[in-house]
Formats: C-alpha cells, sequence, structure tokens
C-alpha cells in the first residue's frame, strides 16, 4: 500500500508537513536532540490543529503547554464527559491564549461518546488525549484509526489487556506514520537526559540495585452530590477507582518507574509486592490502597526497591537511585542530580519546562516527516505499576508474562448513568490473580 494510501485524508500527508523549507530543516537536526531550553518553538510553519479529549486540570494544563510548545498552534474542538468541565477549561484557556481558540459551539461535545466525535472532524489533526486512564487503550485506538497525531497522558493502560491493545496501537501508529507522544515528561527533562546519558555512557558502571519514590501528601477528594449517579461520582473522583486509574502505583508512580525502565533498559522479570489502606479508608476515597512497597526483580539478581505513597501530613519524597559497580546516581524531587564515582557530577542547569518540551519535540518530529511514536515505552512503564499492584492485592508474586498476558478487564462491561457497585478493597491471601 502507498504512504498516500496509508495516511488518513483527515490530516496533511507527510509530502504536506515538508513541503516548506523551514519543516525540511528539522530533519537535518534530529539525529541530535531537540533543543531543551525554555520556551523553544518547534521549526516549521504548518498549523496543528488540536482537538482536546478530557478537559479536566491535565487537558487544560497540556493544552496550555502545546500553546507555548510550538508556533502555528490552535485548539479546534473539546470534548468532556461533563459539560460544566468543558466550560470552565474553554473559559480559562479563551482567558489568557484568546488568539490561539478557534472553538466554536458546535465543535464542543460532551457525553461518553464525545471523543468520537472530536475524532470525526477534518479539522483536527493533533489529540490530547487527557481522559481517566482507563479509557486510554479504547481512545488511543480509535484516534489511530482516525488518522490522528496523539499527545497521550500516563499511564495508558490499567490492566493486562490494555496494555496489550496499546502495543497493537504502537504496531498501526509506525506503519500508518502517525506520531505518539507520551505525558512521562522527565524523558524531555534536560536534567534528567543529562543523568540518565552518563548513566548510559558508563559513569556509574554496571547498574547493580536501583530505588525508585513516589511518596507525597494527600490529593483532592469531591464530595459526593445526591444528584450524582453511581457512574457520575466515580468519573468525578477517577483517581480512586481501579478500572479509572489502576491505583497510584500506576497512576502517579509511573514516572518513576518509568524512569527505572529508562535507566535500565530492560523491564523487570517478577515483582512482590504489599501495601494497604491504613489513612485513606472512608468510602469517599473509592477502593484503592494509600501506600505501596515493592521489589522488582531484573535480569542478573539486579533489584529495585519501589515505594509509593499519598498520605496527608507526611513527609514528601520523590526521586530514584542507582547503584553501580563504579558509583551511584541520585534524582531527588525532580530538581537535584547527581553521580558520584571515578568522576563526581552534579547537573548545575539551566533546567526546562519538560511538559512544554514534550509538545515541541512531538511536532517538531511530525514537521519534519519523522514522528516520534513512544507508546510502546509508555505502556511498559504502565504496565510495570500493573504488575506490582497485582502482587500488593494478591500476596502473590506477579511475573511479567502473567501481567501482560493477564485476562483481567478492569472496565465495567458496560457503562450507564445508573448504578455501579465499587469493587472490595482488595485483600492480599484472598483477592485472586487472572
Amino acid at each position: 500500500m502507498s504512504e498516500k494510501q496509508t495516511l488518513s485524508k483527515n490530516i496533511p500527508t507527510r509530502r504536506d508537513f515538508l513541503k516548506t523549507s523551514a519543516a525540511a530543516a528539522i530533519g537535518s537536526t534530529l539525529a541530535s536532540p531537540v533543543r531543551t531550553v525554555p520556551g523553544a518553538y518547534a521549526a516549521g510553519s504548518d498549523m496543528i490543529k488540536v482537538g482536546l479529549i478530557g478537559c479536566g486540570g491535565r487537558g487544560t494544563g497540556a493544552t496550555q503547554n502545546v500553546f507555548n510548545a510550538a508556533q502555528g498552534v490552535k485548539l479546534v474542538a473539546m470534548a468532556d464527559v461533563f459539560k460544566d468541565r468543558l466550560d470552565d477549561s474553554r473559559s480559562r484557556l479563551r482567558k489568557k491564549y484568546a488568539d490561539k481558540m478557534e472553538v466554536p459551539d458546535d465543535r464542543c461535545f460532551v457525553g461518553l461518546d464525545a471523543y468520537e466525535k472530536v475524532l470525526a472532524l477534518s479539522e483536527v489533526n493533533y489529540v490530547i488525549l487527557a481522559t481517566p486512564p482507563g479509557f486510554r487503550p479504547q481512545h488511543l485506538q480509535a484516534a489511530v484509526t482516525a488518522g490522528k497525531h496523539i499527545f497521550t497522558e500516563k499511564p495508558v493502560a490499567v490492566d493486562g489487556p490494555g496494555f496489550r491493545a496499546c502495543l497493537k496501537v504502537y504496531e498501526e501508529a509506525k506503519a500508518q506514520g502517525l506520531g505518539i507522544g507520551a505525558g512521562t515528561q522527565n524523558r524531555h527533562k534536560t536534567g534528567y537526559l543529562e543523568t540518565i546519558r552518563r548513566v548510559h555512557d558508563g559513569a556509574i558502571g554496571t547498574i547493580l540495585a536501583g530505588r525508585c519514590y513516589y511518596n507525597t501528601g494527600a490529593l483532592w477528594m469531591k464530595p459526593r452530590q445526591p444528584e450524582w449517579s453511581d457512574l457520575e461520582w466515580q468519573l468525578r473522583n477517577w483517581l480512586y477507582f481501579t478500572w479509572l486509574a489502576g491505583d497510584h502505583i500506576v497512576e502517579q508512580h509511573v514516572h518513576n518507574l518509568d524512569a527505572v525502565h529508562w535507566a535500565l533498559r530492560s523491564h523487570p522479570l517478577r515483582a512482590t509486592g504489599m501495601g494497604g489502606r491504613q489513612v485513606r479508608t472512608d468510602p469517599a476515597y473509592g477502593h484503592i490502597y494509600d501506600h505501596f512497597t515493592v521489589d522488582y526483580e531484573y535480569e542478573n539478581d539486579v533489584h529495585v526497591t519501589s515505594m509509593c505513597r499519598q498520605m496527608a501530613a507526611c513527609d514528601r519524597f520523590i526521586g530514584e537511585a542507582f547503584i553501580g559497580s563504579k558509583g551511584t546516581c541520585r534524582i531527588d524531587n525532580y530538581t537535584q542530580y547527581s553521580i558520584k564515582g571515578e568522576t563526581n557530577w552534579r547537573f548545575a542547569g539551566p533546567d526546562n519546562d519538560p511538559y512544554v518540551q514534550e509538545h515541541a519535540n512531538l511536532i517538531a518530529s511530525i514537521r519534519a516527516g519523522k514522528p516520534i511514536n513512544g507508546l510502546k515505552n509508555v505502556a511498559e512503564s504502565s504496565l510495570i505499576g500493573i504488575m506490582g499492584r497485582m502482587s500488593a492485592y494478591s500476596g502473590k508474586v506477579v511475573t511479567w508474562e502473567q501481567a501482560a498476558n493477564s485476562k483481567e478487564t478492569l472496565m465495567p462491561p458496560k457503562l450507564a448513568w445508573g448504578p455501579l457497585p465499587v469493587p472490595p478493597v482488595a485483600m492480599p491471601g484472598q483477592t485472586e490473580l487472572f
């Protein structure tokens, strides 16, 4: 099949993206990293027409990030399950970015099928997927089928079937020449890039062990209103339900697990985890845990200790560390990066805004006709969190193959504005593996 036949008629073809000399010039720069400085712009003049799917805080933030990432970007369509959330996002964006907003009422869609209406628009060639993660595999598949370039927030799956679906979408997007960027922003952050590059170049020798943390405070919760159905209550508090978020080891700790995946360039063989629901016990917080600890075992008897916690009034610590045969590496709270070894090193900056840079890099790659496709990496990092959750929930050792091939589908078989029972809190030794 020819390239013209492969690409959707709803997006500019590679020839369209390469028609300007500015776009072609980027191709000569892709052999080296895209410049990571505050306020970096992707070159080129082809218009990026964004459709936002999921208008909560992260979706609104990602839209602001893409506006700041490149010239020639406009928001042309929006979708959310809830009208009030869409209206609030649209109003906030208009106040600051009126010149980049071309979203008339007839391109604002509300409901469980609103994403389909955005994807059906020929005006859209770049979509931001920022709904709760449980919807991600379905929305990724639909966006690639519609021929759109994609920026997807993390994680991209909450269970084994979702992971497998993402691998399929990855291959389809690659075959179609579609770009997929992911919200694992540390891979676009200067301090991280400099640190991991040195680790890969042998600054600490062979990695023998590691640890990673996302220990933070309490998160938001929206008290249930009398008029809300079960489904509305769960969607508005999506963090606290595994079918929507995968638990916080998947939804939030994925950033640190992804950094480990990046540094070790491999996935764990097995996970042995524990966790529980010690502080956040009120049913208002759904049925997820509030803390996890997992031992991830990699090849050659390399072990990585993972901790994550969401508890109020506790110390906050986020970061990664690696012990090598020639030294050590630490990344603390996303602001301090250091290596101790034969040559000591500490990152002195300047650092960049990775939330902007990840869009700048994706847009630059699209305009150069060499679109980035980071879906496989973020899918594998999502599965690392999933296997840790499976182990902690069940009290069993879980292998990579078990998690990847699991038949447990967390998405309810049918979504309707009515009753939706909350699963029981997982009990190690009683909760089964599927």
